[in-house]
């Protein structure tokens, strides 16, 4: 992470910094999903390097559970979605400031264990006694993912079934996506459906990466925006405007996201 961090500030240095709204300081709560973990951890960091009166912190989690606890009254200041099922939920509930932003794209992949054995295409995915994780349907990743076994049921070369056996296959249902890759790397299950970004560093080396054809694939879309009842609501707004710069576009670009603001 440091020396992620550094390259970061030098990334930072030669690209100028984002125009700021004014200092920020205090506690910055910023609530967004797993898959951004490491991108959004690191620009937390320049944040508090550029501000040295101000503590970002977080919570990862599933959209779903991060909205439910926003419903509820938990204190957050920046909500990034992985898709815009869950920021809509909350627009329709008054809770959102303004109008979200799509920051970053991402695309879905199979993993398995990196080492010889059943799962060699997409195909096998539907081999019976196969085990396959994916997260539930109302996690952006789960939802997803059903979407692209659909999609996949109408390719050459794939059975006009092959959803519903997948499916079948299914031994886990998870909370977030990176439940998911936690069930693989573990042996738990033969294979499961997660983003690109999830297929990085260390975790990338330990499996193999089954791509789904772009055609049949799925683009995830994540919006951000500052809450209403934000505490901190002038540091939400510089983190956004972080992520929405070229440093953050960068960063998100580093992780196997799809940046979508032109440098």
């Amino acid at each position: 992470m440091r020396a992620l961090l550094a390259a970061a500030i030098c990334i930072a240095v030669s690209l100028g910094h984002t125009p700021a709204r004014g200092g920020a300081a205090g506690v910055l709560t910023i609530f967004a999903a797993a898959s951004l973990t490491e991108p959004f951890a690191l620009l937390g960091r320049v944040l508090e390097q550029r501000n040295p009166g101000l503590r970002v912190v977080y919570g990862f989690a599933g959209s779903q559970q991060l909205a439910s606890q926003i419903e509820q009254g938990a204190p957050a200041d920046v909500f990034a979605s992985a898709d815009q099922r869950w920021m809509d939920y909350l627009r329709r509930r008054g809770l959102v400031a303004g109008t979200p932003i799509e920051f970053a794209r991402n695309v879905l992949v199979v993993i398995t264990v990196a080492r010889p054995g059943t799962i060699a295409r997409l195909q096998d995915l539907a081999l019976p006694g196969v085990k396959v994780v994916i997260a539930a349907d109302a996690v952006p990743v789960g939802h997803y993912s059903r979407q692209a076994l659909d999609r996949l049921s109408r390719a050459p070369g794939f059975p006009p079934d092959y959803a519903q056996r997948v499916l079948r296959n299914v031994v886990s249902e998870e909370e977030s996506v990176r439940g998911v890759v936690a069930k693989v790397q573990l042996g738990e299950a033969d294979a499961g459906i997660v983003y690109r970004s999830d297929v990085t560093g260390r975790t990338g080396e330990r499996l193999r990466v089954l791509e789904i054809p772009e055609r049949y694939n799925v683009i995830a879309g994540y919006p951000i925006a500052v809450l209403k009842r934000a505490p901190n609501p002038a540091g939400g707004g510089i983190f956004v405007d972080l992520v929405l710069s070229p440093l953050g576009q960068r960063v998100l670009r580093d992780n196997n996201f799809l940046p979508v603001i032109a440098p």
